[in-house]
């Protein structure tokens, strides 16, 4: 059976598997991934909506391939924090365990904005996690590889905002440069 046979086979119940003790999943070829339809860009619809099932839902951090925003070809196995949906596609914001506060400025001036927000289940060392509120991510649901766990409502809610913040923005840049 192919790597992406089994992928597609495995239900979105896979964190029993996590918590077994079960890390490593089997790597997915660039040949075998879906198409990444690009970021997405406009304003999102938020939405909390999380359920105790085994489907991806806005408020959850699940782990899925995120394709580098200079090469979609390319990326890594890692966390997102779905935020909504767009279409059939999920939206999410990409999340890491490095403390960006400490080079804030530096982030900012490359155009990336980031967020505390805090620990939680999808982190087995229990490390604190930031979530990139400039980026989001349009992905398939069947390419979600496992529930992580699921971020609070008020710390959902401090993500939100900074993300349409960030949107209105983003929007009044590109107002302003096309009628300029």
């Amino acid at each position: 059976m192919s790597n992406m046979a089994r992928f597609q086979a495995r239900p979105f119940h896979t964190c029993r598997r996590y918590a077994a003790g079960v890390h490593q999943e089997p790597r997915i070829e660039r040949s075998e991934r879906p198409e990444y339809r690009g970021d997405f860009v406009g304003t999102p619809t938020l939405t909390y909506a999380p359920h105790k099932d085994d489907e991806p839902d806005p408020g959850e951090v699940v782990w899925t391939w995120v394709p580098y925003e200079e090469d979609h070809e390319q990326g890594k196995d890692r966390p997102v924090l779905i935020i909504g949906h767009h279409d059939d596609l999920l939206l999410a914001l990409p999340l890491t365990s490095k403390d960006h506060d400490r080079d804030a400025a530096q982030e900012a001036g490359e155009g990336r904005f980031w967020i505390d927000i805090g620990t939680g289940d999808w982190d087995a060392q229990g490390r604190p996690s930031e979530a990139r509120t400039d980026r989001i991510l349009q992905l398939d649901p069947d390419t979600v590889r496992r529930i992580g766990g699921r971020l609070p409502k008020d710390r959902f809610d401090a993500v939100a905002t900074q993300v349409i913040a960030r949107a209105t923005v983003e929007h009044q840049i590109l107002t302003a440069s096309e009628s300029g």
